[in-house]
C-alpha cells in the first residue's frame, strides 16, 4: 500500500514539473518589461519598488517620454542660451491686454492682465516632421528647455494664472523656432502727477527686459513692430484710455551693461464727471449758501453765526474727504486751489458778520455815551434781542436849546457876517477849485456809522469775485 502511494506522488511531481518552470521563466521578463516602461525616476519615487496599478492608469507619462526623445533633451545642455558665445539671440515678443483691473492714486500703481508670447529658434529642439506640423506643450516641459527669462521692471506684485492648470503653452516648429505663451497679473508702479488732478492726464508704461542676459547675449524686440501690441475692449471707471503704444530703448547698469527694454505706454485722461458731483458741487453750493446771511438782518445774530459756522464745518469735511483718497504729496493739486480758495469765500463770509456787528456796536455806544438815549430808556428790552442798542429802538428826541447870552449872541452875529461875507465873494474861476481829500480816518467812521452798508456791497462783491475766480480757474486746468 505504500508503494502505491509513493508511485502517485511521484507520478503527480512528474505532472506539475514543466509547468512550474514555464511560469518561471515567463515572471523575469514582463518585471524587466515593466522596468523598462516605467523608467527610473519612477522607481526613485517609490523607493526602487514599483506600483503596477500607477503604471496603468498614468497614460501622459509615456508620451512625455517620447516627446522628449523627440525633442533630444537630454542629449544638450539647456541651461545655456541657444547659438552660446556667439552673437545675440534675437526675441521677439507680442502682448495682448486683456485688461486693466485696477488704478490706485494712494498707492501710485496699476495692475494689468496680460497675454505675453515670446518668440525665438532654438536648434536643439528641431526635429524630423514629414507633415511640418508642430507640436504643442505645456508647462511640464517648459521647466526642461531654455526660454528667456523676461521680467517686469518696477514690478511689485505679478503671478502666473494657474487655474485649472497653469496658463503656460509652448509650440515648437520642426525647424526649431518656438512660441512661447504665458497669461500673468502685473502689479507695476507708475509715477502719476497730480497738479492738474482731477483735471489730469497720466502717463503709465509697463516695462520689459531680460533679467540675466545683457545686449550682447538677448536682443529683446517688437516682433510686429507697432502691431506688437493689441488690446482688448477696456472700459474703467474713472478713467479713458486715449492710446496704447509701444516702444523700445536701452537700459544701463553700471555692473553688468547694457540692457534691451520694451515699453507698453498707455495713456489715462480722468473722468471729471464724477469729481464735479462729488467736490464741486457741493462746494459751490456751500459757498452760495454762506451767502445768504448778507440777506438776513445784521440783528439777528444767532441765525447769522450758526449758518457761517455751518458751512465752515462742512467745507473742513470735504476738504478732509478729499485728501483722505489721496496720495500725501508735497505740492498743490488744482482740486486744493479750488477747495481752498472757496473755504476762504466761506470764512470771508463769517468775518464780514463779525465786522459787521462789531461796528454796529461801536456806533451804538458812541451814541450811548453822547447823551442821545433818555434817562428814562429801557436798555434791558432791547438788548433782549442780540445784546446790541439799535437806532430805531432809541428814541432820540432832539437837544433842547441852549439860553440866550451875550457871548452865544455875539458868536451867533459873526457867524452870520461871515456867511454874508462869503456869499459877496465871486465864484471861483475854473482852474482854482480845491477839493478836500476825505481822509481814510473819516472814510473807516463813515463805514462805522453806516454798517448796514457793507452788507450791500457783499451782495454784489462776493458774488462777482467768485465768478470770476471759477472763470480763471476752469479755463486753466481745462486747456491742458
Amino acid at each position: 500500500m505504500n508503494l502505491v502511494l509513493l508511485a502517485f506522488r511521484l507520478m503527480c511531481l512528474a505532472w506539475l514539473w514543466p509547468v512550474t518552470l514555464l511560469n518561471g521563466s515567463h515572471r523575469p521578463n514582463k518585471r524587466r518589461h515593466k522596468d523598462v516602461y516605467l523608467g527610473e525616476n519612477t522607481k526613485n519615487q517609490h523607493g526602487g519598488r514599483i506600483d503596477f496599478k500607477m503604471k496603468k492608469s498614468d497614460s501622459t507619462k509615456s508620451l512625455l517620454i517620447k516627446s522628449e526623445q523627440l525633442l533630444r533633451i537630454e542629449d544638450h545642455d539647456f541651461a545655456m542660451r541657444p547659438g552660446f558665445g556667439g552673437a545675440a539671440i534675437p526675441v521677439g515678443i507680442d502682448v495682448q491686454v486683456e485688461s486693466i483691473d485696477s488704478i490706485s492714486e494712494v498707492n501710485m500703481d496699476f495692475t494689468m492682465t496680460l497675454y505675453l508670447r515670446h518668440y525665438w529658434q532654438d536648434d536643439r529642439l528641431a526635429f524630423p516632421s514629414s507633415s511640418n506640423r508642430s507640436r504643442t506643450f505645456d508647462a511640464r516641459l517648459v521647466k526642461k528647455i531654455w526660454v528667456p527669462d523676461v521680467f517686469f521692471v518696477h514690478s511689485k506684485r505679478s503671478f502666473i494664472h494657474d487655474t485649472t492648470m497653469e496658463n503656460i503653452m509652448l509650440r515648437v516648429y520642426p525647424d526649431g523656432n518656438i512660441l512661447y505663451s504665458v497669461r500673468i497679473t502685473v502689479t507695476a508702479l507708475c509715477a502719476m502727477d497730480f497738479s492738474s488732478f482731477p483735471l489730469d492726464t497720466q502717463n503709465c508704461s509697463l516695462e520689459l527686459e531680460s533679467y540675466a542676459y545683457n545686449e550682447n547675449d538677448l536682443m529683446l524686440y517688437w516682433k510686429n513692430g507697432n502691431d506688437s501690441l493689441r488690446t482688448d475692449e477696456i472700459v474703467l471707471s474713472q478713467f479713458f484710455i486715449e492710446e496704447f503704444h509701444p516702444s523700445f530703448g536701452l537700459a544701463f547698469y553700471s555692473s553688468t551693461g547694457w540692457y534691451n527694454r520694451l515699453y507698453i505706454n498707455f495713456i489715462l485722461r480722468r473722468h471729471i464727471f464724477f469729481f464735479m458731483l462729488q467736490t464741486y458741487f457741493p462746494t459751490m453750493l456751500m459757498v452760495m449758501l454762506s451767502w445768504v446771511s448778507f440777506w438776513i438782518d445784521r440783528r439777528a445774530v444767532p441765525a447769522r453765526v450758526s449758518l457761517g459756522i455751518t458751512t465752515v464745518l462742512t467745507m473742513s469735511t470735504i476738504i478732509t474727504g478729499v485728501s483722505a483718497s489721496m496720495p500725501q504729496v508735497s505740492y498743490v493739486k488744482a482740486v486744493d486751489i479750488y477747495l481752498w480758495a472757496s473755504f476762504l469765500f466761506v470764512f470771508l463770509s463769517v468775518i464780514e458778520y463779525a465786522t459787521v456787528n462789531y461796528f454796529t456796536t461801536v456806533e451804538e455806544m458812541k451814541k450811548l455815551k453822547g447823551g442821545k438815549i433818555p434817562a428814562n430808556f429801557n436798555a434791558t428790552q432791547t438788548m433782549a434781542f442780540d445784546g446790541c442798542y439799535h437806532d430805531n429802538d432809541i428814541d432820540l428826541t432832539p437837544f433842547p436849546e441852549l439860553p440866550s447870552t451875550p457871548n452865544t449872541e455875539r458868536s451867533r452875529t459873526a457867524t452870520l457876517r461871515n456867511s454874508r461875507n462869503s456869499a459877496a465873494e465871486p465864484p471861483p474861476t475854473e482852474g482854482t477849485r480845491l477839493r478836500r481829500k476825505k481822509s481814510i480816518k473819516h472814510n473807516l467812521s463813515f463805514i462805522m456809522s453806516n454798517s448796514y452798508m457793507i452788507d450791500s456791497y457783499s451782495r454784489v462783491v462776493f458774488p462777482i469775485t467768485y465768478l470770476l475766480f471759477n472763470i480763471i480757474y476752469w479755463s486753466l486746468y481745462s486747456s491742458r
